[in-house]
């Protein structure tokens, strides 16, 4: 495939000279003399790379660069400073230029620069295909919260290696669909990306699904089956529900990750594997393994990467924006025209506690998608427990409740609620956070008070 480079530079000595060697490496060569020409060049023809002198008259190369990553970020710039301006160049890294290069520019220096600049380009544009291809279907990583985001740029770093993986997270918030996406943005995505449910396959046949077994490996095992670990060859395995397996078999997928090797039922031959292991639980691992459920060598061994899948009400401000996602899709799959949701309903959406995270919204959309009667769900169209209330939990207090116990009840059940943040508790109850220390200062002193008596 051949490339287009942008060359700007107000010495036409210099561009000639560029431009000749940039032909023989079959690169499509367009010219500026100045900064302006540059951006009318840029806005009349798409090109992949500019290769621009930093000092020139007028709009400088500085200049060239910024305008660059303003009109097209996926264009790489590279720079090309002379002797004694060094700092410059630096500064122009520092405003996103992919590299410099000295004057008298060395062809070899410079081809090899502009190949590399081309490369990151590459995998920048096609990390943003599959990224784009995947939240097609991959809704709940919709989101712009402070969690998501972190989270998201932590899958984009892991995602090139071949590190095992362990997804973490309570059960409907997605660790299946991070799986995907470390596949899909890892060198490994052209292979196959292969699922094993460990909680869903009996233990008895767990070990079998995994490393396959040869004719006579017990009754009725007539012919060789590959296990999941022969079917992931050069991809991925995905060990959903990682705390389910037995020990027995823990020991075996110990062997696998740390020695890289492994036999199927009934077999005798070594067999290598090769896949990129990431695991999924949505328990506390940690206690599983003191315990004694699972093993703390295989804990290790699968904690080499750790992510977590915040839950849905720890990022209550992508729940709208998670909810208009859904309705597109759903109103598109049952062919009706609804487009938006009221106020309303949009209120319950962002009440409500999400017990079954992300899952939960899709069904409840789904839900409201098909019952709706206008183009505009309304808090009827919701499930019961979403239009009955906030989500937020509700208290009763028989008539003569004395008030000083009424006011204990609602400060001690809102700490719970705002999970003990205390500020949190105050603003939603309209009162100081001070109010609530002195309120358990006192309880406090009457609790020592009964003691005594």
């Amino acid at each position: 495939m051949r490339h287009t480079v942008l060359v700007v530079d107000d010495d036409a000595a210099n561009r000639l000279t560029l431009e000749r060697i940039l032909a023989r490496e079959d690169f499509d060569v367009v010219h500026a003399e100045s900064g302006r020409e540059a951006l009318e060049r840029l806005r009349g023809q798409p090109v992949d790379l500019v290769l621009t002198d930093l000092k020139m008259p007028g709009m400088t190369g500085l200049d060239v660069l910024k305008a660059v990553r303003t009109l097209d970020a996926d264009v790489e710039v590279v720079v090309m400073t002379a002797y004694g301006t060094v700092e410059t160049a630096v500064e122009a890294m520092k405003e996103g230029a992919y590299d410099f290069v000295s004057k008298p520019v060395k062809r070899v220096d410079l081809v090899k620069t502009l190949h590399k600049a081309l490369e990151k380009r590459a995998l920048q544009l096609e990390n943003r295909r599959l990224r784009e291809q995947l939240d097609t279907s991959e809704g709940d990583f919709i989101g712009r919260s402070a969690v998501m985001t972190s989270l998201m740029e932590e899958v984009e770093q892991v995602a090139p290696s071949d590190a095992t993986v362990l997804v973490a997270g309570p059960s409907g918030t997605g660790k299946g669909r991070i799986a995907k996406l470390l596949h899909g943005l890892s060198r490994r995505r052209e292979a196959r990306f292969v699922t094993v449910n460990c909680a869903a396959i009996p233990e008895a046949l767990l070990e079998s699904e995994l490393f396959g077994y040869e004719p006579g490996a017990f009754t009725g095992a007539t012919k060789r089956k590959e296990g999941r670990f022969d079917l992931a060859r050069g991809g991925t395995l995905f060990l959903d529900e990682i705390t389910e397996v037995a020990p027995a078999t823990q020991v075996k997928l110990l062997r696998v990750l740390q020695e890289g090797e492994y036999e199927r039922v009934g077999g005798t031959q070594t067999l290598k594997a090769d896949v990129r292991v990431v695991a999924a639980t949505n328990r506390e691992i940690e206690g599983e393994v003191a315990a004694g459920r699972f093993r703390e060598d295989l804990f290790y061994r699968i904690n080499v990467i750790r992510l977590n899948v915040p839950p849905l009400k720890d990022r209550e401000a992508d729940a709208a924006l998670l909810a208009q996602h859904f309705l597109v899709r759903f109103a598109r799959k049952n062919g009706k025209e609804v487009r938006s949701f009221t106020q309303e309903a949009l209120d319950a959406l962002q009440a409500w506690h999400w017990p079954g995270n992300v899952r939960e919204l899709e069904n409840a959309v789904e839900r409201a998608v098909v019952l709706c009667r206008g183009d505009r769900i309304g808090l009827a169209d919701l499930p019961p427990p979403l239009r009955e209330g906030t989500g937020r939990r509700r208290l009763a207090f028989e008539v003569g409740t004395p008030l000083k116990d009424i006011e204990r009840r609602m400060i001690v059940e809102t700490l719970r609620y705002c999970g003990g943040d205390k500020n949190l508790a105050a603003s939603l109850l309209g009162i100081t956070a001070r109010t609530i220390y002195r309120r358990e200062a006192e309880w406090a002193q009457e609790g020592r008070d009964d003691a005594d008596g």
